[in-house]
């Protein structure tokens, strides 16, 4: 009975804190994998950009003026159209 507490604590942390940002995590993971040519992202530094070209690891973006640069697929924090993006 003295234990009840406690797993009342682990149960709502669990359920507030760490089921949250599972799903956040696996549909920010999914999102990532299904990024294509054309789509336009947000890195987590906050670049804004559209993708030129999609590799394995990377892919190339570019942003104002012309410019190019190249990012882990894992630096991209959300599509500009995505529910991701809206969600923050």
């Amino acid at each position: 009975m003295s234990f009840l507490p406690l797993i009342l604590i682990v149960l709502v942390f669990y359920l507030f804190f760490i089921r949250p940002q599972m799903r956040k995590s696996k549909d920010q993971k999914r999102f990532r994998e299904a990024i294509k040519k054309g789509d336009k992202i947000v890195t987590i530094g906050g670049i804004h950009g559209k993708i030129l070209e999609v590799r394995e690891t990377t892919v190339i973006i570019e942003v104002e003026g012309q410019n190019r640069l190249t990012i882990e697929k894992s630096a991209i924090s959300f599509g500009k159209d995505s529910q991701l993006g809206q969600n923050k």
